[in-house]
């Protein structure tokens, strides 16, 4: 079933180039490269703490470190993009080979790809709790939401916060209005979003955004307040934010893909024994101005968990093929993530 489109409408000029910025750097990626052999790996990433595990391979340079124990050199580049619906087409371009998304781009990704070039999730990096976070006083919950309003997200519909959202709707109003505050929805950077809230007086006024963007809205604007946390959608901690890759570079690429899996595993250990050396990784890797107290309260918060892992997903997946926002129907976590190690006992 088709998700409805919103309406076309003139966002503030800041935000129209930043995304016109972004369309060209997609259209950029849009010829596809040549195949990539052993040893090249091209990840994809956004923007938030949610890709600390990203930021700490990068710094440490954990991939190349795994890749010189198995006898190769590895070279890995990292591509900046934002949202699951730009990442997507990329991936399916041939121009990343690792791609860094939310689970509901992976979902729609993952179907879309069934039967031929597979797509399935790698790794999760982690649980985060996602706020939907508004600076209008008149929105106590989502059922207050107007035409006067704007919800700004990285992807409208398909991100994994615009299908939280559509499973809340769901909730609240039955799944045949499942896509109810779709048409509410514009598709603006986390960066650029956040900066609406705090500021006030645009057209956006809410955010469903992730750490530490969320934190900074309430830290940054006395009005703005919390109106939906995603672990209350979804029923408890979940992965929001995943990594995937297509069927045939995790065969063709073994020793590639061995190494990001440890350095991924080499990453996690480091932030859970070491803090404050991953916030000073973030903050470097990011060029980031974020409070680092902030930033320390947040990674080491006891609703975050940087892990492999995926927990709490199916019952996302499940949502979306009752609505028919997918089509194919998984059985469990191991239909939409490779059957790696890792990913045993997932959910």
């Amino acid at each position: 079933m088709a998700l409805p489109r919103p309406a076309t409408r003139r966002l503030p000029r800041t935000l129209a180039t930043l995304l016109t910025s972004a369309s060209l750097l997609v259209t950029g990626l849009a010829t596809p490269g040549l195949a990539h052999a052993e040893g090249q790996l091209r990840i994809a990433e956004q923007f938030g703490v949610v890709y600390l595990l990203l930021n700490v391979a990068q710094d440490q340079k954990l991939v190349e470190k795994h890749g010189k124990a198995q006898g190769i050199d590895i070279k890995v580049e990292f591509v900046k993009l934002s949202g699951g619906a730009n990442v997507n087409d990329a991936l399916l371009a041939g121009n990343i080979d690792v791609a860094g998304a939310g689970v509901g781009p992976l979902l729609t990704i993952w179907d879309r790809t069934y039967g031929r070039q597979n797509v399935r999730g790698i790794a999760s990096l982690g649980n985060f709790p996602y706020y939907l976070v508004t600076n209008n006083p008149n929105v106590k919950s989502i059922a207050d939401f107007s035409d006067k309003d704007r919800i700004a997200l990285p992807s409208v519909s398909v991100s994994v916060q615009a299908r939280v959202l559509q499973l809340a709707s769901a909730k609240l109003w039955g799944d045949k209005e499942f896509a109810r505050l779709d048409k509410l929805q514009v598709a603006v950077p986390h960066p650029d979003a956040a900066a609406a809230i705090i500021k006030g007086g645009t057209e956006i006024t809410a955010h469903f955004g992730n750490p530490p963007f969320q934190e900074q809205e309430l830290a940054g604007n006395p009005n703005a307040r919390v109106v939906l946390n995603s672990y209350d959608v979804l029923g408890g901690p979940a992965s929001a934010t995943v990594l995937y890759a297509t069927e045939k570079f995790r065969k063709d690429n073994p020793k590639t893909y061995k190494a990001f899996i440890d350095a991924l595993n080499d990453a996690a250990k480091l932030i859970a024994s070491n803090p404050e050396q991953a916030a000073d990784i973030f903050i470097r890797t990011n060029n980031s101005n974020v409070d680092r107290a902030l930033l320390l309260k947040i990674i080491k918060s006891p609703e975050v968990q940087f892990k492999l892992t995926p927990q709490n997903t199916q019952g996302l997946a499940e949502f979306l093929h009752r609505v028919g926002a997918i089509k194919n129907k998984p059985a469990s976590v191991k239909d939409y993530f490779f059957d790696d190690a890792h990913i045993n006992g997932g959910s």
